[in-house]
């Protein structure tokens, strides 16, 4: 029988991920042709669930466009991306849901299938928008895509919507 904390670790595993960066430019490009570009603003990487609802797409997307990571005039990260009229790229990642726990081959059976992540990545992209008033870039969901960027700070943060950290 497992302890309880670590069942309740388990649990904390199934929830919608972003990998927050901060960026000084980036660029998504597939198949040699760019998706999106951007200059200074946020690069994020976001996995979705099966168990995932477009709650969880409302609470992240208030969450990036509200975290204060940016410089003020005295250098303190006090300014979020919407401060600063700041640009984002969204790029889908479902390998931020491996589980690498047994074994070499890393596991993505907890990734949303695509009949469930596309709409609710496209939801999460629509949310940022609104939020933001900003037009929001992004890779093609599914692709091979390569994504370049120059990290500033460097400040790169993860936030899950069930441990709502």
């Amino acid at each position: 029988m497992l302890p309880s904390y670590f069942l309740s670790l388990q649990t904390d595993l199934n929830n919608m991920r972003t990998v927050i960066q901060r960026v000084k430019k980036a660029v998504v490009t597939v198949d040699d042709k760019v998706t999106a570009s951007m200059g200074t603003g946020l690069l994020l990487l976001v996995g979705i669930e099966e168990d995932d609802t477009l709650e969880d797409a409302e609470w992240l997307a208030r969450k990036v466009s509200q975290m204060r990571i940016f410089n003020d005039e005295k250098g303190v990260m006090n300014l979020s991306v919407c401060d600063i009229s700041g640009d984002i790229i969204v790029v889908s990642q479902f390998t931020l849901h491996a589980r690498t726990r047994k074994g070499n081959r890393p596991s993505y059976i907890n990734a949303a299938s695509p009949e469930k992540a596309i709409p609710l990545y496209n939801q999460f992209i629509e949310i940022l928008e609104s939020l933001t008033g900003r037009s929001v870039g992004r890779g093609i969901f599914g692709a091979m895509m390569q994504v370049e960027l120059i990290n500033d700070g460097p400040v790169t943060l993860i936030i899950d919507t069930r441990a709502k950290e």
